[in-house]
Order: C-alpha cells, then sequence, then structure tokens
C-alpha cells in the first residue's frame, strides 16, 4: 500500500544531540538519517510503492508528491514526541476531542484504512517522564490501532536510530520471496504488495492464516470457466534475478522491454518458469489455480496495463475449500480426461461454468457495477447530459435516473441519491430562460422523487418501483 511519511519539523526538533568524539547533531538530522535508510530500502526491494514526503509544524508543506488511486495507506510520523503547547497541540486536541463540532473534526480515525507508525526520535524513558507516550498510544488508538509506536533502544545517536528504523523495516517493508511450483518446474518470485494476513470471522476460534512461501499450481482452467470471481486483494508477482549478487526482481512481462537496460531485463536472458507461465496463460486465455495454504486457493493470469505491457497476477480467494460456488470444491476438480463424458459435449468452445440456470432469464440491461470512482462518475455525468437536455430527452434521462436508483439502493448508497437530487435541483436554478418549461418540471420532480428513496420508506425505496415523468400539458 502507498506510504506517506509525516516529518516533523517544528523547533523542539532542533534541539542538539550530544555525541562522543564526534559533531554534534540536532535530532532532525538522525530523523533523516534514518529516512534515507528507509527510502533506499524501499528504492531497491519496494520499487513499485508510491510514497510521499511531508513536512509539519504549525503548517504543513507538501514536498513529495505521489499520485496513484489508494483505498489503504500507511502512515509513518517521524517525531521526537514533543506535543508542542496550546491551541493546536497535540495535548490540547486530544483533550477536546469530544467537544468539536462536525466542522472541526479531528482528522483521525482516516475514512480509509491505514496504518500508523510512530518513529521517535527519543527513548521510551524519556518519553515516560511526560505524558508524551499516552498521548501517541491514543493517536494509536484514534487511527484503528492497526500500527505501532517505535522508540530508540539506548543512548540517541546515529546506530541507535539506525536500528529503530531497521526493526520498521522488519515489520512493514521486508519483500514477500516466495517460490512457485509447477511439476517439476519451480521459479523464485516476489508478491507484490505483501500478502497480509487474513482473519475469518466466523470461524469458533478465528486464527490468522498467511499466504505460504510455496505457492503451489493446482491446475489449470478457462477464463470463462472462472468468470468473475469474489476476490480478496490482487497482486503482482514478480520472477527474482538469481544472475547477480543481490536479487534483483523482474517485471514478468512478456512484452517489449524498456530501452534503458535493467535488472529486469538481465532476468528475461535466462529461462524463467514465472515469464514462461505468463506468456503461456496470456496466449491460452487461462489461469492457473494456486494453492495458498491449507483449504486456501487463489488465482495466476495476465493482465495487460497497457497495449505493450501486462503483468503476471495473483488474486486471493476467500479461505475455504469451496471459494467459488459453481466449480464446488477445488479439491474435486480434475482433467477432462479422467471425466466418463465430455462436459462440454461436441462443441468444445462452450464452458460448463459457471452454471446456468434452467429458466433463461431476460435481462433490459447489464448489471450496474462502480468498481472505480470513474465509473459512477461517468454515470452521474450521463444523467446531468441528458437533464440538460429536457424535455427532448425525458425517456433516456428516467432511464439512465432509475439505473443508478436501483444501484444505489442495492449497495445501500443513500447518500448518493442524496447527492444527485441536490445535482438536479441546481441544474434547475440554472435553467436558462430560453428553456421549456417542462424541463424545471421534471427536474424538481426526479430529485423528490430521489430525496424520498434516500430517506428509506418502503414506498418509495422500493428496489422494484421506477421513477417515471411527471404528466404536464404545455400544448400552445
Amino acid at each position: 500500500m502507498p506510504t506517506v511519511v509525516l516529518m516533523d519539523v517544528s523547533l523542539s526538533m532542533t534541539r542538539p544531540v550530544s555525541q562522543d568524539g564526534s559533531e554534534e547533531f540536532q535530532r532532525k538530522n538522525l530523523a533523516v538519517h534514518g529516512l534515507n535508510m528507509l527510502f533506499e530500502h524501499m528504492a531497491s526491494n519496494y520499487r513499485l510503492e508510491f510514497t510521499s514526503l511531508m513536512a509539519f509544524s504549525s503548517l504543513w508543506e507538501l514536498l513529495v508528491p505521489f499520485t496513484r488511486d489508494y483505498n489503504a495507506l500507511q502512515v509513518v510520523l517521524v517525531t521526537d514526541g514533543s506535543l508542542g503547547i496550546g491551541k493546536g497541540s497535540l495535548r490540547h486536541s486530544l483533550q477536546t476531542l469530544k467537544q468539536r463540532g462536525d466542522d472541526k473534526k479531528f482528522p483521525l480515525p482516516f475514512p480509509f484504512p491505514t496504518k500508523l507508525f510512530i518513529m521517535c526520535v527519543a527513548n521510551a524513558e524519556e518519553l515516560q517522564m511526560t505524558d508524551a507516550m499516552d498521548n501517541l498510544e491514543e493517536l494509536l488508538r484514534l487511527s484503528g490501532g492497526d500500527g505501532q509506536i517505535f522508540t530508540v533502544e539506548g543512548p540517541l545517536c546515529m546506530k541507535s536510530v539506525q536500528a529503530m528504523f531497521g526493526r520498521l523495516i522488519d515489520h512493514a517493508y521486508s519483500p514477500f520471496h516466495a517460490v512457485l511450483h509447477c511439476g517439476n518446474l519451480s521459479s523464485d518470485v516476489q508478491v507484490f504488495p505483501r500478502p497480509e494476513p487474513v482473519v475469518m470471522d466466523e470461524e469458533v476460534e478465528p486464527m490468522p492464516r498467511t499466504v505460504s512461501t510455496d505457492l503451489e499450481i493446482v491446475g489449470f482452467i478457462e477464463i470463462a470457466d472462472i468468470s468473475s470471481p469474489p476476490v480478496i486483494s490482487r497482486h503482482l508477482v514478480l520472477p527474482i534475478a538469481v544472475n547477480k549478487e543481490v536479487d534483483e526482481v523482474g517485471t514478468g512481462a512478456t512484452e517489449e522491454l524498456e530501452e534503458e537496460p535493467s535488472a529486469s531485463q538481465m532476468a528475461g536472458k535466462s529461462p524463467n518458469f514465472c515469464v514462461l507461465l505468463h506468456g503461456s496463460l496470456k496466449v491460452e486465455g487461462m489461469v492457473a489455480l494456486v494453492q495458498l495454504g491449507p483449504e486456501w486457493y487463489g488465482m495466476l493470469y495476465s493482465q495487460a496495463d497497457s497495449k505493450k505491457k501486462s503483468n503476471l497476477m495473483m488474486s486471493l480467494f476467500e479461505p475455504g475449500p469451496e471459494p467459488l460456488p459453481w466449480l464446488g470444491k477445488i479439491s474435486h476438480l480434475g482433467p477432462i480426461s479422467e471425466a466418463a463424458e465430455n462436459p462440454y459435449g461436441e462443441d468444445d468452445s462452450k464452458s460448463p461454468f459457471p452454471v446456468q440456470p434452467q429458466v433463461k432469464r431476460s435481462y433490459a440491461q447489464n448489471v450496474t457495477v462502480w468498481i472505480k470512482a470513474s465509473g459512477l462518475q461517468t454515470d452521474v455525468q450521463k444523467i446531468l447530459r441528458n437533464a440538460r437536455k429536457l424535455p427532448d430527452k425525458t425517456q433516456t434521462f428516467y432511464k439512465e435516473l432509475n439505473r443508478l436508483r436501483k444501484a444505489a439502493l442495492a449497495f445501500g448508497f443513500w447518500e448518493l441519491l442524496k447527492g444527485v437530487a441536490d445535482l438536479l435541483e441546481r441544474e434547475c436554478t440554472m435553467l436558462p430562460d430560453s428553456a421549456h418549461p417542462d424541463a424545471a418540471f421534471q427536474l424538481s420532480h426526479a430529485a423528490q422523487q430521489l430525496k424520498l428513496a434516500s430517506t428509506g420508506d418502503s414506498q418509495y425505496a422500493a428496489f422494484d418501483h421506477n421513477i417515471v415523468p411527471m404528466h404536464t400539458d404545455f400544448s400552445s
């Protein structure tokens, strides 16, 4: 997951640190030394990680931005543990947390999953002499508790700060290396980002399940058979070049390489099963089922991120012997040659999965799916474009409006209905004088119907209910 580094540059970070037989350093110098160590590690082992650097004191400044859509973040806060004085300080903010209104809400907890790591350029004894440690622990609790506070062990010096950042690297930034097996073939790979442990809540005594470092391919299946399965995470599978003194990571791509020679090109010059697998899956249009651990499976497949480049990806299914209902138990699957009769029939182009119901259903339109924000934005913009062409586009306007309404009700996305209603009311106020009078009535009517549906009222929020155009008479 992308990393945001928050560097404390307040006055307290300039406090000197005396070191025997060497020049005097400030605490911020020690922090910069530790961050350089972290960035060098990420440059060599986490080159695909996006990192942002932000400096803060009473104000803040974004020094190095990153550009990537994110659903989760790792936040690394580097500070000396000094809480500040007066209004705006951490101590004051936590004390007045329950007294704040919605307009001055404390930024924690974040509205997205995150891990907060607090790197204190101070030892635990120094922090415990005041209430600094208690406040930092409260800050960690507000973030969700999924993080850790690191302190300097021993005297404050370059070596102790380096050791502290080394513990962070081992805990959160160690690359996940595994061996991918398929019969007698194998390949050393890196899985990025590192797979997180999974806990199944429905178990009596839930225990975290971790992905094994031995990934065993148990079979191959056509893309049409696997359909669009539910997954809990997706990862890049990168072959590791073993012809270097220090292990380098390749790209796993079978397309054209970049102009500049790199470690990935060096890896591509020697035979590698991972590259062979990726090319085969891409050409044959199949996926490989891989066993991640006891009764836990995933799939390997080729995914193109551009016209000229594709990568070997691994998606993790939910733990269990039957993650995909239409396939049954993964352990019961076998090759067609062992079946009593060919389940594909005479026409091999037809696939038996997923199993189709006996009753053939007729759908007026495809199911609405919002995977990215851009998809939702496109649907809303389509409604607004038709709204500006009322009354000529009345039927199309209500068709798109009802499609979005049904999807929002299915997902429980009540805020979307209220937001689109506000947009329609805004469009109504911006109609030009030359607009047809029916346009204002239709926009107001549609906005009112969406607001009624957003309240959850059973009459207006029924899934099978459609918003119909308002009957008007403007005959000249």
